[in-house]
């Protein structure tokens, strides 16, 4: 990706280097990350426990009550453009996101709002509760905000095996694709359901709402290209490659060596990797209508 020169976007707030002093784990609804579903296919392995219950207990998906994390006593750098590479290609990422989806809204009729980016390290506060470098990037519906710890990306590159600056877009994309399913109302329809299906059901809708975050990630990919023209050859495939090697079906064998579909919360390779295609190749945002169609 030629990005050097892109402009960086002004809603980054830096908090990396913050020392800890953080209460209880209190956490909310929002989004979960790759490390969770990590941790969760481990931790469920190791200990006979299911994945769903650890995943429920990291990322709040049970929509049940929690103690809201206060408020960070003291805001890290925000609104100043990032000095370092890392820190100034997330801005980056963001800031095409940002002109990506104002577009795509505009012609839709409605004003986008951009989410806010908190790169971290370790842990930090959010409004869905204490979040840790363990769970990997994640999106707080509650704070419209979205939460990286960029050492995820030697993770990305060295266990997962998916190198490249365009699949460390990739990963922002994703989680801005939340943030459009909170504008769009969908995220809150599939936590409606919570108490009125059974928890196999909802973790279907829970793959499908990932499933539509990797073709929202396809749409800004297609959109970007458009207006920058800053794809390089191997991008593309590096971006697909990110989708398929963070499916719940590859990660599932390389961690515990079997798969377990009722345990999938994020999709297939298979299915990533076709709704992240779909999105690049897509006219208008219902092409991402995950939920209308049961496969792939």
């Amino acid at each position: 990706m030629r990005w050097e020169d892109e402009r960086q976007s002004d809603n980054v707030e830096d908090r990396r280097g913050q020392s800890g002093g953080f209460g209880g784990l209190g956490i909310r609804r929002g989004g979960i990350g790759i490390g969770a579903i990590l941790l969760a296919l481990v931790g469920g392995w190791l200990l006979g426990i299911n994945p769903l219950e650890i995943l429920g207990l990291i990322g709040g998906v049970d929509g049940g009550p929690s103690v809201q994390a206060p408020a960070p006593s003291a805001s890290g750098q925000h609104g100043a453009s990032p000095a370092d590479p890392g820190g100034r290609f997330v801005s980056t990422v963001l800031a095409s996101t940002e002109d990506a989806w104002t577009k795509v809204f505009r012609q839709g009729g409605a004003r986008y709002r951009p989410p806010k980016l908190v790169m971290f390290s370790g842990a930090t506060r959010t409004a869905c509760g204490l979040g840790q470098s363990a769970v990997g990037p994640f999106y707080c519906p509650e704070d419209q905000t979205v939460y990286i710890d960029l050492s995820f990306y030697q993770m990305l590159q060295q266990r997962f095996k998916a190198p490249g600056d365009f699949a460390q877009a990739y990963v922002v994309a994703h989680e801005v694709g939340h943030h459009v399913q909170n504008l769009l109302g969908t995220m809150n329809k599939v936590q409606s359901q919570r108490q009125r299906i059974s928890e196999r059901q909802y973790n279907q809708l829970s793959v499908r709402l990932e499933l539509q975050a990797d073709c929202y990630a396809g749409v800004w990919a297609r959109q970007s290209q458009q207006a920058k023209g800053w794809l390089e050859k191997g991008d593309v495939e590096e971006g697909l490659n990110a989708a398929s090697q963070i499916g719940d079906d590859t990660m599932q064998k390389r961690e515990q060596g079997t798969v377990v579909p009722d345990a999938f919360t994020h999709g297939s390779s298979k299915q990533r990797v076709y709704w992240f295609r779909a999105g690049m190749e897509s006219r208008q945002l219902s092409d991402c209508d995950t939920f209308a169609r049961a496969e792939p």
